[in-house]
């Protein structure tokens, strides 16, 4: 439109210039009512695993105690498969108007990208960081008939009994995939994966002896060991475990490579342009529900540690910790380029 015809509709350049102010202001109006109002609808929580899990068992905690909190309902959504693929992916595409989380382990916020190069999802591009809630050293337990009563002994077995060991994992690029596919590497040992569609399918195959050996959460194998239906073996990461103060870490065994130091978490992360007034509120919401001591001693019943954080410190973490899973992936042999 020429200046000619803004004025045959009788408008001056200062009138012109004052309605596009006034419709701009208009336009961000509603955006700025949602953020001061939210949440304003009920929230979902993807859990990217089958329910049952660790990661599964502490979205529900949040959800239960978050929910009166922020005055809305929130729904736990678990869409296991592809390692996370399926449930992330969706939360990545999802509308970035704080209605959609995910909860969800290292594995497909950090690790999927160093297996995957065609992954659908970019963790840095189309995923804010809200909070770590939780860093998660897994329990390296065994079937009763493996005859290894210590990390050493369970490395002899494994390079004596050259392609006859099993182990299992709860998912590709999981840590117990990557963990158990560098210690065969490392061990010459030619073990078998058996990928499982969540934990709980998992531990039953151990406990009936169709797989020898698996890393899991101390959650779901600590119950079975106090039976006598497993034996743990060790604990992935720097710190024994409060739960289970008496088994060593890995390392302590002389296991003292990264691949058995470094350790996975559960985090929460939102479709990357959800405003961030509404990423904070939520973080801080989480880093509240995790001072409580009921809700510490419940995280910490599963043989994690809580650490609640500011989406900032998660992701100074998250950079941290990314050479290091990027090196086990490599190291395992597990990409899947």
């Amino acid at each position: 439109m020429t200046m000619t015809s803004i004025r045959s509709f009788g408008l001056s350049r200062r009138h012109l210039l004052r309605a596009t102010a006034a419709a701009g202001a208009a336009g961000l109006l509603p955006l700025a009512q949602a953020q001061s109002s939210w949440p304003d609808k009920p929230i979902r929580f993807v859990v990217p695993f089958n329910a049952g899990g660790a990661t599964d068992i502490v979205a529900r905690l949040l959800s239960e105690k978050l929910a009166p909190k922020l005055g809305q309902p929130i729904v736990v959504d678990n869409r296991g498969g592809a390692g996370g693929i399926l449930g992330t992916d969706m939360v990545a595409k999802a509308a970035p108007d704080g209605s959609t989380f995910t909860v969800a382990l290292s594995t497909s916020l950090l690790i999927n990208q160093f297996l995957y190069s065609k992954l659908p999802y970019s963790p840095q591009k189309d995923l804010a960081l809200v909070s770590q809630v939780a860093v998660a050293p897994v329990v390296l337990a065994v079937h009763p008939s493996v005859p290894a009563k210590n990390a050493q002994e369970l490395l002899t077995y494994v390079r004596a009994n050259r392609g006859k060991v099993a182990y299992g994992s709860w998912g590709i690029g999981s840590y117990a995939h990557l963990g158990g596919a560098f210690m065969s590497r490392s061990q010459n040992a030619d073990m078998a994966h058996v990928a499982y569609k969540g934990e709980a399918l998992m531990l039953q195959d151990l406990i009936g002896g169709q797989i020898q050996m698996a890393f899991a959460s101390a959650l779901g194998a600590k119950p079975h060991a106090d039976t006598g239906r497993l034996r743990l073996i060790g604990v992935t990461g720097e710190q024994r475990m409060e739960i289970l103060p008496q088994l060593p870490t890995l390392a302590e065994q002389g296991m003292r490579e990264d691949a058995y130091r470094i350790v996975g978490f559960v985090g929460m992360a939102a479709p990357a342009r959800t405003p961030p007034e509404i990423v904070q509120r939520m973080s801080r919401e989480v880093q509240q529900l995790c001072e409580q001591p009921e809700i510490r001693a419940r995280i910490v019943a599963m043989g994690f540690s809580v650490a609640a954080s500011t989406p900032e410190a998660f992701a100074a973490a998250y950079r941290r910790d990314a050479p290091a899973w990027e090196a086990l992936v490599k190291e395992s042999g597990a990409s899947l380029d």
